[in-house]
C-alpha cells in the first residue's frame, strides 16, 4: 500500500534507476547495507568488544576484530556480485487478455565469475545462479485487462556469501506491451462468407482436357456420354467471397469491451479457416490480409481502441 510518505521515495527511485533496454551496473547504481542476520552480527561485535575491554582480554578483542573483518569483507564480496553486471530486456509487443506476457532478462558479464542473485517483482521472487558469460531467464505476467500493460519495477539483489549484507539495485522499465481483448464466440451468421465453395452453373467458365489426378466430380459427363471424350469443368472462383469485413458497428452489443471481444473472436475464426479479413474500428482500420503479421496488427489495433 502506497502512503503519502512513500510516494516521494518511489518517485526518487524511479528517477534514479531509469532503465531503457540495456544497462551495465556501476558503483552509483548499487545500494548496499546490513541485512537481517547482519544486525545480530553487529550485536555480537559490540558484546565482544565490551567484554574484551572490561576484562582486558586480548583473546576476546582479537575475536572481535576477526568477526569485524569478516563483516567488512562481506560488504566487498556482496558488492562484487552486482558490479559490472549487464542486463538487457525484451518484451512481447502484443499479448492477449487471459494469457501470459513474457519478460526476457539477458544477463552478461565480462569475465566468468559465480553470481548468486535474486530477482524480485510484485509477482515474482526468483533465485538465479550465473556462472557463464551470458545467462537468460523469463518472467511471465498474467494479464486480465485489455489495453497497455506496463511492466513493474525489477529489484535485483544479492546476500552472498554470508547473508550479513545485501547489495541491490532497481530497474524501472520503460518497456510496455499491448494487450488485446479476450475472444468471445460470435453466433451470428456472416452472409458474406461461405464455409464451403460450391460452384454453380452460372460460374462456369470453360472446359479443358482431362488430366491424370483430376477429380471425377469435375468431369463433364454430358460430353463423355456423347462420346466427345473426358473434359473437366472449370469454374470462376470469386475471391471476394473469401474476404470478411469485421465492422465495429455491426457487433451485436452495446458495450465497448464486448464489441471488441466479439471482433477478436471473429478474427481468430478467420485465422483458423485461413480466410482473409479486414478490421474496421471507429478511429482506425486494417486492410484485408491473413497470417501472423495480420493477426498481430489486428490485436494491437483492438488493444489500442
Amino acid at each position: 500500500m502506497t502512503t503519502p510518505l512513500t510516494q516521494p521515495w518511489q518517485k526518487w527511485l524511479a528517477k534514479r534507476f531509469q532503465f531503457k533496454k540495456v544497462k551495465q551496473l556501476s558503483q552509483k547504481d548499487i545500494l548496499i547495507f546490513i541485512y537481517q542476520q547482519g544486525y545480530l552480527y553487529l550485536v555480537l561485535i559490540l558484546l565482544t568488544f565490551i567484554a574484551g575491554v572490561n576484562y582486558a582480554n586480548n583473546l576476546i578483542l582479537g575475536f572481535c576484530f576477526l568477526v569485524s573483518a569478516i563483516l567488512c569483507i562481506s560488504f566487498y564480496l556482496t558488492f562484487k556480485q552486482l558490479h559490472g553486471l549487464k542486463l538487457e530486456v525484451s518484451v512481447n509487443e502484443v499479448g492477449q487478455a487471459g494469457h501470459q506476457l513474457d519478460l526476457q532478462l539477458h544477463f552478461q558479464q565480462a569475465q566468468k565469475q559465480p553470481r548468486y542473485l535474486w530477482v524480485k517483482t510484485s509477482q515474482h521472487l526468483e533465485k538465479i545462479y550465473i556462472s557463464e558469460l551470458k545467462h537468460s531467464m523469463t518472467l511471465s505476467f498474467f494479464t486480465e485487462k485489455r489495453g497497455r500493460f506496463d511492466y513493474p519495477a525489477l529489484q535485483v539483489y544479492s546476500v552472498y556469501p554470508f547473508g550479513l549484507v545485501r547489495a541491490w539495485t532497481y530497474f524501472y522499465l520503460k518497456e510496455y506491451s499491448w494487450v488485446a481483448p479476450k475472444a468471445a464466440v460470435y453466433h451470428a451468421e456472416n452472409k458474406q462468407h461461405q464455409h464451403t465453395f460450391e460452384p454453380d452453373m452460372d460460374e462456369f467458365r470453360e472446359l479443358r482436357n482431362f488430366k491424370l489426378g483430376d477429380r471425377l466430380q469435375a468431369v463433364s459427363w454430358k460430353q463423355a456420354a456423347r462420346g466427345q471424350g473426358l473434359y473437366i469443368k472449370v469454374f470462376e472462383q470469386h475471391n471476394e467471397q473469401m474476404n470478411i469485413e469485421i465492422h465495429y458497428s455491426n457487433m451485436p452489443s452495446a458495450q465497448h469491451e464486448e464489441k471488441l471481444s466479439l471482433m477478436m473472436g471473429l478474427i481468430e475464426q478467420c485465422e483458423q479457416m485461413q480466410c482473409a479479413y479486414a478490421v474496421f474500428l471507429p478511429q482506425a482500420e486494417l486492410a484485408a490480409g491473413l497470417g501472423n503479421s495480420q493477426l498481430l496488427q489486428a490485436k494491437k489495433l483492438l488493444a489500442q481502441a
